[in-house]
């Protein structure tokens, strides 16, 4: 991200709406991340799910941090404000394609003023729940397909084993995964170590207010190494049917050693009288060994209680070995193990698929 393309100086003399003697100055930076790795896993397909097959040796995107494009910008307007734009998509390096093929900029597509008293910004963007996650999530949001925190707490595929919500909450467009959403607007104010957010979509279904529409709000606190963070969303689907969802974590920093946990929790109205509960509990950290070289690792506990369903979940345990090439460039190796619970690992056809699975990954992520 640190190789920028500068559009500067562009100077708009007379023309501010705020003083005649104020001239305007943006900029627009291109960035990105390439991310590939060889990753090989046993009982586990190249998508990370159960499998009843031994092993699955794949080339995947984005198995350290999500490969992604993006453009962004901001114009100083005068009397300390400033508007802001943000577009970013996924990118599926192994083949070149976007991820998300029904949206260009999946991720990110959003205006924004900032002032003294805060940031609004409208459009496409990720929740509150994932901004609280953020700083206290022991992996630090590496992983984003397989990391339980990504996407059971904050919501971004809550598909697994038997059954799922199978039915979209909110403006994410999309069934199982509500991390991002349409038309929301968000306000991000600081007052010191303190951060509170608020968030609103629109739900846009005519005659009907409520249906589609999310509420949120999040608060965090950062100073001396201490980091707290929390978030509370309310989500409604197509026939106002509640997704309430909480975070609350906290991590800690001293000298070469940083720990992270986080509790998450979900609860999901799926029919009249028909509920899925969620609880996600999550803790580890990361080592510095020595200058460029790092340690992460952190273990998931995600246990899930529904209607008409045997409980089930599973437990998770990620680590990963990271050695800086440059200020741009890091080669890592990662390690995973997953032990299914209850009726979670669901069956192939007719076959029972492993109730373990592992994978390990050599790969190179680069920054632009």
């Amino acid at each position: 991200m640190k190789t920028r393309l500068f559009l500067s100086g562009i100077s708009l003399a007379g023309m501010s709406a705020f003083s005649p003697t104020v001239s305007a100055q943006s900029n627009v930076v291109l960035y990105g991340i390439a991310d590939l790795g060889i990753h090989y896993s046993n009982g586990l397909n190249a998508s990370n799910a159960p499998t009843a097959s031994n092993s699955t040796t794949a080339m995947s995107s984005g198995i350290n941090n999500t490969s992604r494009w993006g453009i962004k910008g901001q114009e100083t307007l005068g009397n300390d404000m400033s508007a802001l734009f943000q577009l970013e998509g996924g990118l599926n390096i192994d083949t070149g394609g976007s991820a998300k093929s029904d949206k260009l900029f999946d991720r990110i597509a959003f205006v924004g003023l900032k002032t003294s008293a805060g940031v609004l910004t409208a459009g496409r963007q990720a929740t509150i729940l994932s901004d609280a996650i953020s700083p206290v999530d022991p992996l630090g949001m590496r992983f984003a397909s397989f990391n339980p925190n990504i996407n059971v707490t904050a919501l971004s595929n809550t598909a697994f084993g038997t059954h799922a919500f199978g039915m979209q909450y909110g403006t994410s467009g999309y069934n199982d995964n509500y991390y991002r959403l349409d038309n929301m607007l968000k306000f991000t104010s600081d007052f010191g170590p303190v951060t509170t957010r608020v968030s609103y979509s629109f739900g846009e279904v005519a005659g009907n207010t409520s249906a589609l529409s999310t509420v949120g709000a999040g608060l965090s606190y950062q100073q001396d190494g201490l980091a707290v963070s929390g978030a509370y969303m309310k989500l409604k689907n197509s026939a106002s049917f509640s997704l309430d969802a909480y975070t609350l974590g906290a991590a800690y920093n001293f000298g070469e050693f940083t720990l992270k946990a986080n509790y998450g929790n979900n609860k999901a109205e799926t029919a009249i009288n028909k509920e899925t509960k969620e609880n996600i509990y999550s803790g580890g950290g990361n080592v510095v060994i020595r200058p460029g070289l790092s340690l992460t690792a952190a273990y998931y506990r995600v246990r899930r209680d529904s209607t008409g369903f045997t409980s089930d979940g599973f437990d998770r345990v990620v680590a990963y070995l990271e050695q800086e090439m440059s200020k741009r460039s890091t080669l890592y190796v990662e390690l995973d193990s997953t032990k299914w619970n209850g009726n979670a690992a669901g069956t192939t056809g007719t076959q029972a698929n492993k109730s373990n699975g592992y994978g390990v990954t050599l790969g190179l992520m680069h920054k632009f």
